[in-house]
């Protein structure tokens, strides 16, 4: 388990390069045939990247002792992404369920024994997975591409024309704190989100993907009035602090995988900032 600590935007604001991608870029996730977690201190959210390939992988011991209880899940919630690849089987509590690319998976708090395995293990799957603290148990749900609420958005003309599924939100299912969705874009377009914004009642992270190894995005952070900038290849994450934008640019089209964490559930819940106040 990989603890980043939060920090105040005083601090971060004297970091160079190295330290800025030190406290906030996640890089090395996704390790064929393992699962790698990150805890943040922001919202106490932990993202997780899992490759299984030859054998299932499950939510360890040690993961439950990261967060001081005697099953991850204890006091928890988790929400599953198959980014690509081939079909998932997730166990949980003795219960499979069959996850395809572009479909989700939410696990409700209190589940013991939760496993993820490659349905065809010549074609595994690549599983992103982010976990909050959680008050109350909610049902599982498997949640597929359809279900999510696809909304278009954006022009050609302004480089930011995309499709945002919400797949974990309230108005599709029941959870204590988590949401999470994926906003890709068409080709051409590379923008996202401006004008930029800010929501300090709940933390994000986001996930890039669907990017070649030539290509990046450079994921604006910060206050407004003190921007700073993180470059991002494929299958690297981004936590995002509350009191920091979150916005970004590719040099080419991508998509991304978006969670939240914190006081409330409104995806609308967002206080922009005029474009003339960025600096």
């Amino acid at each position: 388990m990989d603890i980043r600590q939060a920090i105040h935007f005083e601090q971060a604001e004297t970091l160079d390069t190295e330290g800025l991608r030190r406290h906030f870029l996640v890089e090395d996730l996704f390790i064929a045939g393992e699962m790698r977690a990150t805890y943040s201190h922001y919202d106490r959210l932990v993202l997780l990247g899992i490759s299984p390939e030859a054998k299932a992988l499950a939510l360890s011991d040690d993961m439950a002792r990261s967060a001081g209880v005697a099953d991850f899940l204890e006091r928890r919630e988790l929400a599953v992404v198959n980014l690509g690849g081939g079909a998932a089987r997730i166990t949980a509590d003795g219960e499979d369920y069959a996850i395809a690319p572009f479909e989700a998976l939410y696990v409700g708090m209190g589940a013991k024994a939760v496993s993820f395995a490659a349905a065809n293990q010549a074609d595994p799957p690549r599983l992103y997975g982010v976990s909050a603290p959680a008050h109350v148990r909610h049902p599982n749900r498997k949640i597929t591409q359809e279900e999510a609420s696809p909304q278009a958005l954006g022009t050609i003309e302004a480089a930011n024309k995309r499709t945002i599924y919400k797949y974990v939100h309230d108005g599709l299912l029941p959870t204590c704190q988590l949401m999470l969705g994926i906003t890709q874009f068409e080709p051409g377009s590379v923008w996202n989100t401006m004008p930029a914004h800010l929501h300090d009642r709940r933390m994000e992270a986001y996930l890039y993907f669907a990017m070649p190894e030539d290509r990046m995005v450079v994921h604006l952070m910060g206050r407004p009035q003190a921007t700073r900038h993180l470059i991002v290849r494929n299958e690297q994450a981004v936590i995002s602090p509350p009191w920091s934008i979150h916005s970004g640019s590719g040099t080419g089209s991508y998509a991304f995988v978006w969670a939240m964490a914190g006081d409330n559930q409104s995806f609308a819940d967002m206080d922009f900032v005029p474009m003339e106040s960025l600096r």
